[in-house]
């Protein structure tokens, strides 16, 4: 009975070896890509979580197995790396070929650490052979939340689109405010061609102010609005009159009954009447 026994338990077939799924869709295992599916060589990072290099397949390892990127424990982090490269290379050599660098980096890191390591004074701190690869995780995992951040932020064409719009302006020429300076400068000339046409008369005259504001305002409607400043002086009534004159300029400018303008600096001085007082008219 025995032996029949032991046959019976020869004749039972080995247990079917279990095979990890591909990808999992809404799910269900995948253990067998479709036969009428084609995969781009390139389609393999797709699959691999879309990683953009050996550092970022890395650093993704270790987030997932929530250590320390200080502190790393090379024999379980090596072990899953070289499952992804495995994975990757069957499929896509080419594409393989930075991770298997980066492999062969984290071999050399784990055998360093399994050597025995000298003895060294108290003082002294012992050189991590995981330094150099802590320090290049650091700088991608910065360098990567920076271009999350950047890629954030709104850009044309994808967030929001550009509009024209045609605003139709009328260009209006602005032109030079007449300075103190300038209206000291034109007073001078008068007064410069006054002196040479006075006499040495003594009399004593009555002149007023508001009578040379009317002349002005008659001599500028006659004209059209529109007088060069130096026209509107005579310098032979000589200087008292032209004195009462410039007050009586002066007023008016002051009332807003007519305004000074200028082509440019420098430029000879205009005098016209306001806007209010022209549509006056």
């Amino acid at each position: 009975m025995s032996d029949s026994a032991t046959m019976g338990a020869a004749e039972q077939p080995p247990p079917p070896e279990v095979v990890s799924p591909l990808a999992r869709i809404y799910g269900q295992p995948l253990t067998q890509l479709p036969l009428d599916l084609y995969i781009p060589p390139d389609a393999m990072a797709v699959m691999l979580d879309a990683f953009e290099g050996p550092l970022d397949l890395l650093l993704y390892l270790i987030r997932k197995a929530n250590v320390n990127v200080l502190d790393i424990p090379m024999a379980p982090l090596t072990a899953q790396y070289l499952l992804y490269v495995e994975a990757m290379r069957t499929h896509n050599l080419e594409l393989a070929a930075d991770y298997l660098v980066m492999a062969a980096m984290l071999i050399e890191i784990k055998s360093r650490m399994l050597l025995p390591r000298p003895k060294i004074d108290a003082d002294d701190e012992a050189d991590d052979p995981r330094a150099e690869l802590v320090r290049r995780l650091i700088e991608y995992e910065q360098m990567k939340l920076a271009g999350h951040g950047l890629n954030e932020l709104p850009q044309a064409e994808r967030d929001f689109e550009w509009v024209e719009v045609w605003v139709e302006k009328t260009l209006l020429r602005r032109l030079p405010e007449v300075s103190v300076l300038d209206l000291q400068n034109a007073w001078r000339g008068i007064l410069r061609q006054a002196r040479l046409h006075s006499h040495h008369r003594v009399q004593r005259e009555e002149l007023s102010v508001r009578e040379h504001m009317t002349m002005i305002l008659r001599h500028l409607r006659d004209a059209g609005g529109f007088v060069e400043f130096v026209d509107l002086f005579d310098p032979q009534q000589g200087a008292p009159v032209l004195v009462v004159h410039f007050l009586a300029l002066l007023e008016l400018a002051r009332e807003h009954l007519l305004e000074m303008t200028q082509v440019e600096a420098f430029a000879p001085i205009y005098l016209r009447l306001s806007d209010e007082r022209h549509e006056s008219r």
